[in-house]
């Protein structure tokens, strides 16, 4: 005959049944997503579709090696990633805890004991062996656990999406910090021929007042430039060393390895495609991994406050027991067999407030993360429309800027004609060009502003854009972005 115990198994399966079926509705408010004025559901795809090699793919249409290799090494060297990553794995963890809280737990136990004791007579030993098979179950009657469940689940997916976000903040940062490494070059190289046209003018200059034809004040002039530009130059030479220094630190490469593999594009802009973006913007916010990060975060505060309500209402509890032990006391055996099943039931009563305060708490917690979601998605927003501005102010200016060096530049070269035929003074030559210079180096500024823009329009977007897919034509942003573009 079966032990009792083993009769009532047939019925665990009907019990969850019961726990599946529940006709009780789960505690706290279904989790409807915010409509933002601007923002589309969470399900977007997240930047790159979440691949990391596509990322990294998308940096390459700069034709830069350089950049690529750079963004590699500061993604392989950067401690942010891997923290990121950490936290995914604490909220799988997390996730892992409340599935299985939701199931009936099975624990197995095992005991071997020898004792010996008398009583006034001869010592009798004794042999105790015992095993127990010990079962737990909580029916979540009132969806408690289920809203654990879903907390922890959108909590896993905020990590996720805080992850990616770190590799695109990183990806901008080091793009940014090599575009100002490149602008400083050029600024370096045309400080430089300036300090050489000045020095050669103030010698000029020298040799005219010490033969009566020039006044002291203009050879002091003269020699005063000479020194501002080598000012200018040492000053450009100690900023170009310190972004050196920060990408190194960024990308954690040898200070010479690093010199080597960025002397090939000295002074050079990378020079990103065309590109098309949808008239609103806004529909393309639903991948930037914060605005994700922070939907999700909305979820898991609206889950929470289901947790918190349901600690108000009975908790119903199956549980069973069952231990077979067997004595052997001077060569007697005894078997026994010991179990138990049954419901258990518990029902606060008095707890001072706490039960409503934690209801109070979760609530509020919804509320800050859901102004938080909105603000996110404001800024954003904001963040595209700033660097579209960006992006045609740059465009527009580079067009005159550009007519307006190679004005100079023919100005330059007719200077040049003019003092091969005697008709103009060596000053006058380099008077042209300094200004030449002066000009090309307000282009190299408004290149770099062209290409930062780009740069913040990407992580506005959060992580770029598919630039394959149809879409309408922004009049802002159908120009090439910098001098050189790939058409």
């Amino acid at each position: 005959m079966k032990p009792r115990f083993l009769q009532l198994l047939p019925i665990l399966p009907l019990a969850l049944g019961l726990s599946a079926c529940s006709l009780l509705p789960k505690v706290g408010p279904d989790y409807q997503p915010a409509p933002p004025a601007v923002a589309p559901a969470w399900n977007a795809p997240l930047p790159h579709g979440g691949d990391p090699v596509a990322l990294a793919d998308w940096w390459r249409q700069l034709d830069d090696p350089a950049l690529a290799q750079l963004l590699s090494a500061t993604e392989a060297a950067s401690p942010s990633l891997p923290q990121a990553a950490a936290r995914i794995a604490q909220a799988q963890s997390e996730l892992t805890t409340a599935n299985a809280n939701q199931r009936p737990s099975l624990d197995l136990s095992g005991t071997t004991k020898r004792a010996a004791f008398s009583y006034g007579s001869p010592t009798s030993f004794q042999t105790t062996r015992q095993a127990s098979l010990m079962s737990s179950w909580e029916l979540d009657l009132f969806g408690g656990l289920a809203r654990a469940e879903e907390a922890s689940q959108a909590r896993l997916n905020a990590s996720q999406a805080r992850w990616h976000e770190a590799r695109v903040s990183l990806a901008a940062e080091t793009a940014s910090t090599y575009l100002q490494l490149r602008l400083t070059e050029r600024q370096r190289a045309r400080a430089q021929a300036e300090a050489d046209s000045l020095a050669q003018s103030a010698q000029l200059q020298a040799h005219l007042y010490q033969a009566g034809l020039a006044s002291p004040d203009q050879a002091a002039l003269a020699q005063a430039q000479a020194n501002d530009a080598q000012d200018r130059l040492a000053t450009l030479q100690a900023s170009h060393a310190q972004q050196l220094k920060a990408l190194v630190a960024l990308s954690d490469l040898d200070e010479n390895a690093l010199r080597a593999l960025l002397a090939p594009g000295q002074g050079h802009f990378p020079a990103p495609r065309h590109f098309a973006l949808p008239p609103l913007p806004a529909q393309l916010l639903a991948q930037r991994p914060d605005v994700a990060a922070a939907e999700r975060d909305v979820a898991a505060a609206s889950a929470a406050i289901g947790q918190a309500q349901a600690a108000r209402y009975p908790r119903l509890t199956l549980s069973g027991f069952f231990s077979p032990t067997l004595l052997n006391t001077d060569g007697n055996l005894i078997r026994a067999q010991t179990w138990s099943i049954g419901p258990g039931i518990s029902l606060p009563i008095f707890d001072g407030g706490r039960i409503q305060a934690n209801v109070d708490a979760a609530r509020a917690q919804y509320t800050a993360a859901a102004a938080s979601y909105r603000q996110k998605v404001r800024d954003a927003v904001s963040e595209v429309e700033q660097a579209l501005v960006r992006l045609d102010a740059a465009r527009s200016r580079q067009q005159a800027i550009a007519q307006s060096v190679s004005n100079y530049q023919r100005a330059f070269q007719a200077a040049q004609e003019r003092q091969r035929l005697g008709l103009a003074s060596p000053l006058e030559l380099e008077d042209s060009r300094r200004t030449w210079l002066a000009a090309d180096l307000n282009l190299a500024a408004v290149e770099h502003e062209r290409m930062a823009a780009w740069i913040a329009l990407y992580r506005a977007l959060g992580g770029g854009w598919n630039t394959t897919a149809p879409a309408p034509v922004a009049p802002v942003a159908t120009a090439p972005l910098a001098s050189g573009d790939a058409e």
